[in-house]
C-alpha cells in the first residue's frame, strides 16, 4: 500500500502541467475540468485477472459490471452525474469470444442502469493477463464537484453502506452510490467526499492528508459487515480489506440528526466520526483510548 501511495506521488510529479481548464487533477476520485455552463469529470481504472478478479472462478459478466462500477464509484465521490464511458481491453489471444461477449453484457447492463452509454474504446491481444481499463466522463454544475480536500475541524464523518467483506465476493457486485452522493449534497453541508476503494484506513488517510486535518474514527460505530460479525478480526478488515467501494463524508454537524432520520436509501448512513486539528488518523475506543491508524488496506501494486 504504501508503495503504490509513493509511486503514486513521484509520478504525479512528473506529469504536472498547470492549466487554467484544470480545476483539480491528479490527487483526488476524479479530475474536474472547466467546460463552460458545467464543470467535466473525468475517472480511469485498470482491472487485471488476478490482481482485481479472478476469471477462473468468476462468470465474466460480474467482470463487467464492476469495470465500469469503481468508475462510476469515483463519480459519486464527487457528487457527479455520469455522461458516458470508453473500454479497453488486453485480451490474451486464448481468450474464446463467448467470454468477452459476457465480459461486455455486464458492461452493457451497468450502463443502461446508471445511464452511461458506452461510446468507444480499444482492444489488442496480448501475452499477459486479460485486462480492462475504462474510463469515465461525467459532470457537475460550475464549483460543484465535491473534493476530498474540503474537511474540517469539527465536520462529523459518515459512512454509507457496511465495511468489510469485499474477499466474499462484495467488490464483484456493489452498487455505485450516485444518488446516495447526490441526496448528500443537496441535504447537508458537505465538505469532502472520497469512495472508498482502498479501505477505510487509508482512504481517510487520503482524506485527512488533503484537508490538512486530523481524521478520529470511532471503533464502536464502523458499521462491520454481516459476514464478519463475530469474527475476531472483524474491525481490522472492516479498515483495511478494500474494494468496499462505499462513501467517506465529512459534514457540518449542523442538520445532521434529520439527515440521518430522514436517509431514504436501503445502504445505511452511519455516523463514524469526526475531524479535528491535526495530521492522520486515529482509532477511538469508547473509553477514550487512541490509536494511530496506518494507511494499510487493498494493495493494487503487489
Amino acid at each position: 500500500m504504501l508503495r503504490e501511495l509513493q509511486l503514486i506521488e513521484k509520478l504525479t510529479q512528473r506529469t504536472l502541467l498547470p492549466s487554467q481548464t484544470v480545476r483539480c487533477g491528479v490527487g483526488d476520485d476524479a479530475a474536474v475540468l472547466r467546460l463552460g455552463p458545467f464543470e467535466l469529470l473525468l475517472a480511469s481504472d485498470m482491472l487485471v485477472d488476478g490482481t482485481h478478479f479472478d476469471l477462473s472462478r468468476t462468470d465474466p459478466i460480474r467482470v463487467g459490471r464492476k469495470a465500469l462500477s469503481v468508475n462510476l464509484s469515483d463519480i459519486a465521490a464527487m457528487a457527479g452525474e455520469p455522461l458516458a464511458a470508453v473500454v479497453s481491453l488486453a485480451l490474451p489471444r486464448e481468450v474464446p469470444d463467448a467470454l468477452v461477449e459476457r465480459l461486455y453484457d455486464g458492461l452493457a447492463e451497468r450502463a443502461r442502469h446508471y445511464r452511461c452509454p458506452i461510446v468507444g474504446g480499444d482492444t489488442v491481444g496480448t501475452d499477459g493477463p486479460l485486462a480492462v481499463s475504462v474510463a469515465v466522463l461525467g459532470k457537475v454544475e460550475p464549483g460543484g464537484a465535491v473534493l476530498r480536500s474540503g474537511a474540517r475541524p469539527g465536520d462529523r464523518l459518515l459512512v454509507t453502506g457496511q465495511l468489510g467483506g469485499s474477499l466474499a465476493g462484495k467488490h464483484l457486485d456493489f452498487a455505485p452510490r450516485l444518488a446516495e452522493a447526490r441526496y448528500l449534497k443537496e441535504h447537508a453541508e458537505l465538505h469532502a467526499l472520497i469512495d472508498l476503494s482502498d479501505g477505510l484506513a487509508p482512504d481517510a488517510y487520503r482524506l485527512a492528508a488533503a484537508s490538512g486535518v486530523r481524521v478520529v474514527l470511532l471503533a464502536e460505530a464502523i458499521p462491520v459487515a454481516e459476514s464478519l460479525r463475530g469474527q475476531p478480526d472483524a474491525l481490522e478488515r472492516a479498515l483495511t480489506d478494500g474494494e468496499d467501494f462505499e462513501l467517506l463524508a465529512a459534514v457540518s454537524p449542523r442538520g445532521l440528526p434529520a439527515l440521518l432520520a430522514d436517509w431514504p436509501f436501503d445502504a445505511q448512513l452511519t455516523e463514524v466520526g469526526y475531524v479535528e486539528v491535526g495530521r492522520g488518523v486515529e482509532l477511538q475506543w469508547p473509553d477514550g483510548r487512541r490509536r494511530s491508524v496506518t494507511p494499510t488496506g487493498y494493495a493494487h501494486l503487489r
